[in-house]
Parts: structure tokens; C-alpha cells; sequence
């Protein structure tokens, strides 16, 4: 039977890879894992290698996005998932692949998202604003950073004692790792049914 193929951009340790990987034959059953690209040397090679997936490193510059769609076509992606990826897309790259191209991040947006937040810095905007709820938001990417549909949401208690660095660790565990591989089935059974991920 005929699977999505999957390309995961990531630009650090690649934990979120990890939940993929970890869940591939599991929660994601229509889509394979196909392609592992990161825009600089990170952990996350290891975790693809270890795990049989081949690995692009494609250095940013003025050929980045035509070198990675280049490498997309040779592969026969289906769709995109950023796990991690911290280079914003230009909209053309986005129209080359609309609608498929999935992000995951850690909050509940439309809150404490767009430009400048990112990693840590989220979980630290969301302490000093005292919320009590955040979590973690799965979007489809368009040329509005975090502003894409929303597939999937999760909600994670923020606690009295809370650093950024434990509210990190406790969303990546508790919504992130378990959104992300929901959200690849989700639209890679879209794509195979032709369909729109989100209606």
C-alpha cells in the first residue's frame, strides 16, 4: 500500500523526530518517513541515521530553498512536517508546496506565537504573562509564521514552580511529542484520499 512521504526539516537535537520516528508503524501508519533535512550540523543527523532515514545538511544561503525543493522533487515528498526549524520559508517556497507543510509549537496559539517566539522564549513569555493554561498548537505553514490553520491543539497545566526550562520539557512530553505523529497521519491520510488535511 502506498504511503505519504515525509520530509522533516529540523535545525537542532531533533527530539521531535524522535517522537516521529518512535511512532512510526505505531500512531503514523499511512505516512513514511522519507527525508530528514537540516539547515545546519545538528544532533537530529544521528537520530536518522540511527533510524535508516536518509539526510540532507543543506547550508543556508541564496540557493537554500531551490537546492531543498530540488532534493524534495528527487525524493517524491508528499508533505512537510518542521520539527524544530528555525529558518522562516519564503512564500514562494510555501506556494511550491501549499497546504503541505505542517509545524509544530509550543503554545496554544494564536497566543504567544509569530515572529521572535521560539524555543524557550515562548515558555518565558507565557510565565511572565502568569497564564495557567499553555500547551502546544500543530498548524498548517503559510506565509504568516504561526498563522497557518489549526490541525491539532493540547493543553498542559503551567505549575506555580515553573521555569521556562521545566514548562519546556513538560509540553514537549505531555503535547508535542504526542501531537506531532496524530497530525502526520492525519494529513498523510489526507493525501492519500486526496483531500484537505484540515476540513
Amino acid at each position: 500500500m502506498r504511503k505519504a512521504q515525509i520530509a522533516v526539516f529540523v535545525s537542532g537535537g531533533g527530539t521531535n523526530l524522535q517522537a516521529l520516528i518512535d511512532q512510526a508503524g505505531k500512531t503514523l501508519t499511512s505516512g513514511e518517513l522519507a527525508l530528514v533535512v537540516a539547515d545546519r550540523p545538528c544532533y537530529a543527523k544521528e537520530r536518522a541515521e540511527k533510524a535508516g532515514i536518509p539526510f540532507a545538511e543543506v547550508p543556508k544561503g541564496p540557493a537554500f530553498e531551490r537546492n531543498v525543493l530540488q532534493l524534495l522533487r528527487e525524493k517524491q515528498i508528499d508533505f512537510i512536517i518542521l520539527a524544530g526549524f528555525l529558518t522562516i520559508l519564503s512564500a514562494d517556497f510555501v506556494s511550491a508546496y501549499q497546504n503541505r507543510i505542517i509545524n509544530v509549537h509550543p503554545s496554544l496559539l494564536p497566543a504567544f506565537g509569530g515572529p521572535g517566539f521560539y524555543g524557550l522564549k515562548v515558555h518565558k513569555a507565557a510565565l511572565e504573562r502568569g497564564v495557567k493554561i499553555t500547551g502546544a498548537t500543530v498548524h498548517i505553514v503559510n506565509e504568516v509564521p504561526d498563522g497557518g490553520p489549526i490541525l491539532l491543539q493540547k493543553a498542559v497545566a503551567v505549575r506555580d514552580d515553573d521555569t521556562p526550562e521545566t514548562l519546556q520539557r513538560r509540553v514537549m512530553e505531555e503535547a508535542e511529542w504526542v501531537l506531532l505523529p496524530q497530525a502526520a497521519e492525519l494529513v498523510s491520510q489526507a493525501i492519500l484520499k486526496g483531500e484537505e488535511p484540515w476540513k
